[in-house]
């Protein structure tokens, strides 16, 4: 192998290594602006029309957050098909849904399940984000290191 092509392979194994390295290092500039991950994240379906299932979902959150800490745990629901009646301004849940979102939770509507039903996002609770798709959501989500909950 000639000299200059070894040098060569030197400094790129070298730039390659100083690159990742640095890439490692966490940015002191974007640091104070970005808030850290929770260490616990926690994405839980409901896809069913039971108020009683809603109201346990909505203990369940109070629960986890008591256990870790609320800085600790982000909790995000996502509600599909049948499970969209939970985050409905009309429903028997949504006083404790908006509970939940002053306390950080992070709920999110299926668009398709809405297209389906004929439901506009002003027919949600106020905090209610939409997403194009509630099982999408969930497996990024999950690809991404969230533990999912199906109670």
């Amino acid at each position: 192998m000639p000299l200059t092509f070894r040098i060569l392979l030197f400094l790129f194994a070298a730039l390659c290594q100083a690159g990742a390295v640095h890439a490692a290092e966490p940015s002191k500039a974007g640091a104070a602006r970005t808030k850290p991950a929770a260490p616990n994240r926690i994405v839980i379906q409901v896809n069913e029309d039971d108020s009683k299932k809603w109201h346990a979902v909505l203990v369940n959150i109070t629960n986890i957050q008591t256990d870790f800490g609320r800085s600790k745990v982000a909790i995000a629901v996502v509600a599909i098909g049948p499970g969209l009646g939970m985050v409905t301004a009309e429903s028997l849940a949504a006083n404790g849904v908006q509970d939940a979102i002053a306390t950080g939770v992070e709920f999110l509507a299926c668009g398709n399940s809405m297209r389906a039903q004929h439901f506009e996002k002003a027919d949600l609770v106020e905090g209610v984000g939409v997403v194009t798709a509630g099982y999408g959501e969930i497996v990024r989500r999950q690809q991404r290191g969230w533990t999912y909950l199906r109670p």
